[in-house]
């Protein structure tokens, strides 16, 4: 099912199971908020538009491109062998579903973080399915042509908003909400989601009410949450929250812990398990 990453070790790059990063000139480095939203938010396989705000090095989109594609080859391999599926055309010397022509936009603000994160999709076998951007989100938003809509909006946003700032300026421009926040992404979905479009954000818990209210008011509805603690008995550290234009009678509401006993839950595990090399 499609190639896997390289195996040799090769200095400054992350490894995961169908793909590789490299991780050295990125603002934001892989990190374990990023590489949950991208396991943990809802991909149903539908989704042709996709924009990955913030896409430092690219790993977000990356991950939605392999799910995406799974989900594509495996309804592919239904209807060539007549159970059924979606219509979807089949390239054999890639390997996957040519998923109906699905794309993936990262943005990012970020200069150095926008060409690593394009060398990360070249080197991936999605590689004619991504792109990546090197501008502001209001920069890109004045880009866009009149009528585009993203079925699936997706970002691990910087979300410090204190005074208290990293002492590099690009690091903190990539940790810090004063260059770009949650506000200002669901502002940017309020005009851009599509009418079944999904919103998917991943956050600092004790802003999970502010975000739900301010996107309550730019028309977007909660559907999901899920909150995330280190341990048992804590309080959840962030939340995965998912919008839609539409209300939803029964919001979904999960708990996913990451540790107990010193290891990884089963839940947390089997989470990452179709990225991950080793997680133990």
């Amino acid at each position: 099912m499609g190639r896997k990453a390289e195996t040799k070790h090769v200095p400054g790059e992350f490894r995961f199971k169908r793909f590789s990063v490299r991780n050295e000139r990125s603002a934001m480095k892989v990190n374990t908020d990023g590489v949950i939203l991208g396991a943990a938010m809802t991909v149903t396989g539908k989704e042709r538009h996709i924009l990955d705000i913030g896409t430092g090095t690219g790993t977000i989109a990356l991950m939605t491109a392999q799910r995406l594609s799974e989900i594509l080859e495996k309804k592919d391999c239904g209807q060539r062998t007549g159970q059924g599926g979606v219509n979807v055309a089949y390239n054999q010397n890639a390997g996957t579903a040519d998923s109906a022509g699905f794309r993936i936009t990262g943005i990012d603000i970020d200069k150095d973080s926008a060409e690593e994160a394009a060398e990360n999709f070249i080197r991936s076998e999605w590689g004619g399915h991504l792109e990546a951007v090197h501008l502001s989100l209001e920069e890109y938003a004045s880009t866009l042509p009149q009528g585009t809509a993203f079925s699936l909006i997706c970002s691990n946003p910087p979300y410090y908003t204190g005074d208290l700032k990293a002492p590099d300026a690009r690091r903190c421009n990539a940790r810090h909400s004063d260059s770009m926040s949650w506000q200002d992404i669901t502002d940017f979905a309020e005009k851009f989601l599509s009418e079944d479009g999904r919103l998917a954000l991943i956050l600092p818990s004790d802003q999970e009410k502010d975000l739900i209210r301010h996107a309550a008011m730019k028309g977007l509805h909660v559907s999901r949450l899920l909150r995330i603690r280190t341990v048992p008995g804590k309080a959840p550290r962030r939340t995965v929250a998912e919008f839609l234009r539409r209300r939803t009678a029964d919001i979904t509401e999960d708990m996913l812990t990451i540790q107990e006993g010193g290891i990884y839950t089963p839940e947390y595990k089997s989470l990452l398990f179709d990225f991950l090399l080793c997680i133990k």
